[in-house]
């Protein structure tokens, strides 16, 4: 871990768009590569010296963003580079699958994790056979009623024990599974349909297990009295939420708010 106490720090707000798919997630891994992991490597060389970069939060092997946002730390800088030269040059040192579509000087004290309020996300379902969006949808070839996948979505809006749908995350054992979503709705665009939810948090693999319940009922393989237990009561042993995990092609971080 880099701890960052010099006074000469220079701080940098990145919002940066990526195609998750050839990647393992977001956070650095040892064996692996990652989008955080490309982006540090990028910042040390231009810098040259070790820089700090965090992202809002973590994404799954194979999700995407449009609207990811990370801070990149530089502490006793030997030059400072204007926010639009640091977009040029770090574009120029990252793989064609991650693009910096912004970025801005920012407080010494931003942290792009801890002062995010609000992230939002959208997940894409194809209705249809897809020849140049495979890696970003899922195909779903059985017809799906969309009315009430859409009134499931409504009820996820609010304040529940979202503990049905988290997978285990053994560094975070003692996380509370109460999450309070801001919005959730379906909506459809020609043979999308596009599931859209935001919310101060999510647990892990929230979203796709969501998704993979709202699939269910569009099916009409899950009942809507069923899935709103699974909201005001929590896990169901009859309900084996965790084969419904959506796969991460679909997903998208769409934006992040402060």
């Amino acid at each position: 871990m880099r701890y960052w106490f010099s006074l000469r720090l220079l701080t940098y707000k990145l919002t940066l768009e990526y195609d998750g798919s050839t990647y393992s997630g977001w956070q650095t891994q040892t064996n692996a590569r990652t989008v955080q992991g490309e982006l540090q490597r990028a910042a040390d060389e231009l810098f040259g010296v070790a820089t700090d970069v965090q992202g809002s939060g973590r994404t799954d092997a194979g999700v995407h963003a449009l609207g990811q946002v990370a801070h990149v730390k530089v502490r006793n800088p030997r030059r400072k580079l204007a926010p639009g030269e640091l977009l040029d040059v770090l574009n120029d040192r990252l793989p064609s699958s991650i693009a910096i579509v912004d970025a801005a000087e920012a407080a010494s004290t931003f942290h792009a994790r801890h002062d995010a309020i609000a992230r939002s996300y959208f997940y894409q379902i194809s209705t249809r056979k897809t020849a140049l969006s495979k890696r970003y949808v899922w195909w779903i070839k059985q017809p799906l009623d969309i009315h009430k996948m859409s009134q499931a979505a409504s009820l996820i809006a609010g304040r529940h024990d979202f503990a049905a749908f988290r997978a285990v995350d053994s560094a975070k054992r003692d996380e509370s599974t109460i999450v309070v979503v801001n919005s959730a709705e379906i909506g459809r665009d020609e043979h999308l349909i596009v599931f859209r939810i935001e919310a101060s948090h999510f647990l892990w693999k929230m979203i796709r297990r969501l998704t993979g319940a709202l699939v269910k009922i569009g099916l009409g393989e899950l009942t809507m009295d069923e899935f709103r237990g699974l909201l005001e009561r929590g896990k169901n042993p009859k309900l084996d939420v965790a084969a419904w995990t959506a796969p991460a092609s679909g997903l998208f971080l769409e934006s992040v708010r402060y």
